[in-house]
């Protein structure tokens, strides 16, 4: 009976370890996630779309981001354009002259941002003024005076075809340069106040273009800027 009632015991005891083992290991069980199911095969509109991929994010420079050197021109070419603007478009009347209306810093930006072309044929054609300056008067051509600029300008000048400039790349800077000049003068927007302040009434006035925000800088007089201005 002894040993009877002691195999009795062991099973007892085993069943119940076996109970304990599975209450233990059963919440690990349910804590597993379920499998994420697949996605659906291509829709039809969907068919020839390229696979998402994520962009490479990649750290900016501050240098990179924008220019430190505000100017297109060097200080050499800056200047030779100061005086050839000061040549080709002096203060005439009641209007301002193209130094005292901005023309060069406006043609430093505006040449900066034009194509190819066009930069290289105002460098080359300033640089070769400076070159011709100082290889005849033994200046720079920022210091030539009014008859000096003349001989230097005048044998490659055709204001007459302004519409048709001619094919050789210094007499066409020459020529382009002296129509540029002249209407980024009187199209700025000194020279439009020059023509209001006197009274002037004429077609050349407000062909310059506003600000964003309207009336930042009109008289509060209560008029809107045309579409075009």
């Amino acid at each position: 009976m002894k040993r009877r009632d002691f195999v009795r015991g062991m099973v007892a005891a085993s069943v119940t370890a076996k109970t304990v083992i599975g209450q233990q290991t059963a919440p690990s069980v349910a804590q597993t996630p379920p499998p994420v199911p697949k996605a659906p095969g291509p829709l039809p509109w969907m068919r020839g779309l390229m696979e998402v991929k994520a962009l490479p994010m990649t750290p900016l420079v501050p240098d990179a981001v924008a220019k430190t050197d505000s100017h297109f021109f060097s200080d050499t070419q800056m200047a030779t354009l100061r005086r050839l603007c000061e040549i080709f478009q002096p203060p005439f009347w009641i209007y301002p002259g193209a130094l005292a209306a901005g023309t060069p810093e406006f043609l430093d930006f505006l040449i900066g941002v034009s194509p190819t072309d066009r930069r290289e044929m105002y460098q080359s054609g300033l640089d070769r003024l400076e070159s011709d300056s100082r290889q005849h008067f033994s200046i720079a051509f920022a210091a030539v005076n009014a008859a000096q600029a003349d001989q230097l300008i005048r044998p490659w000048l055709r204001p007459w075809m302004n519409e048709h400039p001619p094919a050789e790349p210094y007499a066409r800077f020459i020529n382009i340069a002296h129509t540029d000049i002249r209407q980024a003068t009187t199209n700025s927007q000194a020279w439009s106040d020059a023509a209001r302040a006197n009274g002037q009434q004429i077609p050349d006035v407000d062909l310059y273009w506003y600000p964003v925000e309207p009336n930042l800088r009109r008289e509060s007089s209560g008029s809107s800027p045309s579409p075009e201005a």
